[in-house]
């Protein structure tokens, strides 16, 4: 699949993301989960030998294959789905970096479960995210994640399987003797980006395309995050606006996989916040029970843009990691459904309490599910003196000088 010196050069790529995305620096015998699906295996190995030449403890956990995960869903008790595993609490408040390898083997062995059961799990596990969230808020833990090819994916997107992985390679800038030193350049030009904009008072923010005409209101003390190391590769700029205030109409172009089904052409329509209307050209089923998961699955988690010339992305992936990011000829802009990100907090994150995040209306769920629509669009900011800027055109930031 990948030759020896593309698999150095991502694993060189995974930890700097994991590294950036971490506010403290990382110390001798700090813990690393390397989480990783089967076929990531070749890529696991080589983070794992880079991990213990930096000292560091990895810890390595293989998810669930594909087999096994489908009996567990479709044999499993309600108490069992709920339970919790010994020792995770404790590894997960002890962990201080996580790197997850992506490499699904069946998009579609879940499509005849029962979403609600999936959900059920979901919320279940939801205690694990929010601790390391909190660890994260205290500088205390980075993560990061990428995607290995399969021949599942590739057959998803349309591709055959090497096209596949050259598209990994062009995105993840695999190609480039130091991709790290790639990574870091636009790590640098979207701060521009992000400080242009966290300067601006918005009242809201106003994206038009042929089919989406849509008003999300940041809220009060937010910040526009992107480009962090979280996600490689991740070129998206975006922040988590106040669920409540969401008015208009999003249509999302491009397909999804999500639990094992595809979802085509899917429009929503927001009234104070909230979806009162979700419908999809394919997998309008699924849709409804997604957006009725809990009470917090039918607003806003995050609001996004990316620019084309950050992105090398130009095909369909058939996994949200990288359709999130896609460039094109248009750039994107995607919302997700679900779960906020507390990190666009403003402020000092020790200082966000779950009545704090309340009170400013940061979203709270056990989904987080990323809708993207790619046609050409306009997007403007209305601030609060009345003045109107556009912000992204033509697949763009407007801001001069990038």
């Amino acid at each position: 699949m990948f030759t020896t010196e593309e698999l150095d050069r991502y694993a060189q790529v995974m930890i700097w993301g994991m590294k950036k995305a971490r506010k403290n620096p990382f110390v001798k015998d700090n813990i690393v989960l390397i989480r990783t699906d089967k076929a990531c295996l070749p890529l696991a190995d080589e983070i794992y030998r880079q991990l213990l030449i930096m000292e560091l403890n990895p810890v390595v956990r293989i998810n669930l294959p594909e087999d096994l995960e489908k009996t567990f869903f479709t044999s499993a008790q309600d108490h069992q789905l709920e339970f919790r595993i010994p020792g995770d609490a404790e590894l997960y408040s002890s962990l201080n970096g996580l790197i997850s390898l992506l490499g699904p083997e069946s998009l579609t062995h879940l499509k005849d479960v029962d979403p609600s059961r999936i959900g059920k799990y979901a919320v279940t596990k939801k205690y694990l995210r929010d601790i390391l969230e909190d660890r994260e808020n205290k500088g205390e833990f980075g993560w990061s994640l990428c995607l290995y090819p399969t021949g599942e994916l590739a057959s998803k997107a349309g591709m055959e399987i090497d096209e596949y992985k050259r598209q990994i390679i062009k995105a993840a800038y695999l190609d480039q003797a130091d991709p790290g030193a790639l990574w870091q350049s636009i790590f640098e030009t979207s701060k521009k980006v992000k400080t242009w904009l966290n300067q601006m008072d918005v009242e809201y923010f106003h994206v038009v395309s042929e089919n989406t005409d849509l008003k999300v209101f940041p809220g009060l003390k937010r910040k526009w995050l992107g480009v962090s190391g979280h996600n490689i590769p991740s070129f998206e700029i975006f922040l988590s606006p106040d669920y409540r205030r969401t008015q208009g109409v999003f249509y999302a172009d491009q397909p999804s996989y999500r639990s094992g089904n595809l979802v085509r052409g899917v429009r929503l329509e927001f009234q104070d916040g909230k979806v009162v209307k979700a419908e999809a050209e394919e997998g309008q089923e699924f849709l409804l029970k997604q957006v009725a998961l809990d009470e917090g699955a039918s607003f806003l988690g995050e609001f996004s843009l990316t620019d084309k010339r950050f992105s090398r992305i130009d095909k369909f992936m058939a996994h949200t990691l990288f359709d999130e990011n896609f460039g094109g000829p248009n750039g994107n802009c995607h919302v997700a459904l679900g779960a906020s990100y507390s990190d666009t907090f403003s402020d000092d994150p020790d200082t966000l309490t779950k009545e704090l995040k309340k009170e400013l209306g940061f979203n709270d769920s056990a989904l987080h599910w990323d809708l993207v629509n790619t046609e050409k669009k306009t997007v403007r900011a209305h601030l609060k003196n009345k003045d109107v800027i556009t912000i992204y055109d033509d697949g763009m930031f407007t801001m001069g000088g990038l």
